[in-house]
């Protein structure tokens, strides 16, 4: 994984909200409606969150009826969780702070 995608990565999951959709995401596929019923965020916002999560590739999306319905992309929080895990085994090997 590039630095770059690091970086939008965890530029994306610096929020609450989003962060909150995540957790949301974790039980699986949810419509935009229901999200926005969880999380007392207006439609726009709601938008605005899913278009950021969804730009460093966190989120899949796809239309349904006048809906979309968002789920986690495995794929791309597998890689980023191995690249996390690559910094604590470096650290590790190298005397570091991460058991």
């Amino acid at each position: 994984m590039e630095l770059s995608e690091v970086s939008l990565l965890c530029k994306a999951l610096s929020d609450q909200n989003r962060l909150r959709i995540v957790q949301l995401l974790t039980g699986g596929e949810q419509c935009g409606c229901e999200l926005l019923d969880q999380l007392q965020i207006t439609q726009p916002t709601l938008s605005h969150h899913m278009k950021v999560l969804g730009g460093c590739g966190l989120v899949s999306s796809v239309k349904k009826g006048k809906w979309n319905h968002y789920s986690l992309n495995c794929d791309q929080w597998t890689a980023f969780r191995n690249y996390i895990e690559s910094i604590r085994d470096a650290s590790k090997d190298e005397g570091g702070c991460c058991p």
